[in-house]
């Protein structure tokens, strides 16, 4: 039997919560159920949802499906400015306390998916017996943590814009002191050079 967990859930309501969030049932979506419930554990995080949704801030290091489970878990999300995206493609989360500023990292441990292989043998579809697998290892066997320390800069924390400024070449405005200071102009990162869109043609309404 699975006990309750931080939320007042058991893992199995955690991971079909998650479920309907994501779309389907995988082993991201376990790995990423026991990853919040874990970190939220070791930051002393009872109720995320509730009474400690503004003390919680989650960076997620990878855009897969853990990251939904992780949303689900947690609240937190990019909108609310309480989940932090970290492009390193790990499948890794650090689960933030801002009362207390204690923060610890989970890291999905490599060695869980041969070990999942001894849990099911008789799965032979290897994502469907760690997906069965992932659901009786103990954190101990899926995941290596640490403490950790994050400085939050004013300008990433949840709550209104402190700055708001004009690109001085496309106009638009920039946010939370994303600009950047070019040859005397303050500029909006895609028109500093760091874009990730070219624009192949304007009003296109």
């Amino acid at each position: 039997m699975v006990s309750k967990g931080q939320t007042g859930l058991d893992f199995e309501s955690l991971l079909e919560e998650s479920v309907k969030v994501h779309g389907h049932l995988c082993p991201g979506q376990v790995l990423g159920v026991k990853m919040s419930m874990l970190g939220l554990r070791e930051v002393g995080i009872t109720d995320p949802r509730g009474k400690d949704r503004k003390s919680i801030i989650v960076f997620v290091e990878m855009d897969r499906c853990a990251t939904d489970a992780v949303q689900s878990v947690t609240g937190c999300s990019l909108g609310h400015r309480t989940m932090k995206f970290m492009d390193y493609g790990k499948m890794a989360a650090t689960f933030l306390n801002l009362k207390t500023g204690r923060a610890v990292r989970v890291v999905a441990r490599e060695d869980s998916r041969q070990k999942a292989k001894g849990y099911c043998p008789e799965i032979e579809n290897k994502y469907a017996a760690q997906l069965e697998a992932y659901k009786l290892m103990t954190d101990l066997e899926l995941f290596d943590k640490m403490e950790v320390k994050v400085t939050v800069r004013p300008e990433d924390m949840p709550g209104r814009p402190l700055k708001r400024v004009p690109c001085g070449k496309c106009g638009e405005y920039v946010q939370d002191k994303r600009e950047i200071s070019k040859d005397g102009l303050t500029l909006c990162r895609p028109c500093a050079g760091s874009g990730y869109y070219e624009t192949v043609r304007e009003d296109i309404f």
